[in-house]
């Protein structure tokens, strides 16, 4: 009989479209449209010994460099967010926060984690207006962070 991925412990992949976004401990289970950018690198630092016998460099991990994560959502009426938010900024300084994304199961249940921390607004983009379209309005907010770490259920 063939495994349809129901069972405990399926090799099934998970899906990516039932997720939520905690943007703090007031603004949970956010919905949004898109989540993307959650990477991280890490440079490579060249490195020749002395002593060493080969004419060549050693390859040794540096510092680790996350790239911004970029989330679109809806727009809603009476809803400043995002805005609010990038407002806070002032003089240098801004209330950062630890974001939390969270990839779902069909019984809405957390199978994996994304945690941001120190994170920050540092781009807003609204909507394009066209007399002739009929698309959802939709914000984009651009989030610097300082590190990315996943966890596995709850």
């Amino acid at each position: 009989m063939v495994d349809e991925g129901s069972k405990q412990g399926s090799t099934w992949p998970m899906p990516k479209f039932k997720f939520e976004v905690d943007l703090s401990p007031e603004l949970r289970n956010i919905a949004f449209q898109e989540v993307s950018g959650m990477d991280v690198e890490t440079q490579v630092i060249a490195y020749r010994a002395s002593n060493n016998k080969l004419f060549s460099t050693e390859k040794m991990p540096g510092i680790a460099k996350y790239g911004n994560v970029t989330m679109k959502r809806g727009i809603f009426a009476n809803d400043n967010t995002f805005w609010n938010w990038h407002a806070e900024m002032k003089m240098n300084t801004i209330k950062r926060r630890t974001i939390l994304i969270k990839l779902l199961d069909e019984g809405g249940n957390i199978t994996m984690q994304w945690s941001l921390s120190n994170a920050w607004p540092t781009k807003i983009t609204s909507t394009d207006l066209k007399s002739d379209g009929n698309e959802v309005a939709i914000d984009t907010i651009e989030i610097a962070h300082e590190q990315l770490t996943i966890t596995n259920g709850k």
